[in-house]
């Protein structure tokens, strides 16, 4: 990694501290950024059983069917899906159970970035494997479109992508980065 974690995040997300809702982040939180090296990705290194009426798909549905699921797990999320986001969805059976942006973080140096972002299960699907093996299908794709890093922005449960291989790479609060990793 030739870039620095601290660089490469406020390339991607520049004056993210000065915002007025990250500002108004309890003190005592922490949160996380974290990364995943592409090209050596394999979804064969996590088996992650889910229902067998469980498919996953690329939503085709309307705008405002899909920003009522994402309300039931984020009041402030709505807003941030739009029509040109690409959002990844898991089913159980005919019901949306989970979904996940596809966000580009653009090129930063010779890499190209992207990561799921606004990930959500609806309570009624949760703790059944469906939203990790949505991830998990995403960072495929991913990398199979060609990104180098897979990026998971603004995140409270790092522990859960772990589980995939994503390495926690900053820390943060409301006031600014608390920690850094060493680059790769």
């Amino acid at each position: 990694m030739t870039h620095e974690w601290q660089i490469l995040f406020d390339e991607m997300h520049p004056n993210f501290f000065a915002r007025p809702n990250i500002r108004a982040i309890p003190k005592e939180y922490e949160l996380s950024e974290m990364a995943l090296s592409l090209p050596s990705f394999s979804e064969l290194d996590v088996s992650i059983p889910v229902p067998a009426d469980t498919h996953f798909g690329l939503w085709k549905g309307d705008l405002e069917t899909l920003r009522g699921y994402v309300r039931q797990v984020d009041e402030h999320w709505p807003e941030l899906f739009t029509g040109e986001a690409r959002v990844l969805c898991g089913f159980s059976g005919d019901q949306l159970a989970s979904f996940c942006m596809l966000e580009d973080f653009g090129e930063h140096g010779e890499m190209r970035i992207a990561g799921p972002g606004c990930v959500g299960t609806l309570p009624a699907f949760r703790r059944r494997g469906i939203g990790l093996r949505m991830i998990q299908l995403a960072t495929r794709m991913l990398r199979d479109e060609g990104y180098d890093l897979s990026w998971i922005h603004y995140t409270g449960v790092a522990p859960w992508y772990a589980r995939l291989g994503y390495k926690t790479v900053l820390t943060w609060g409301c006031e600014g980065i608390r920690s850094a990793a060493a680059p790769w």
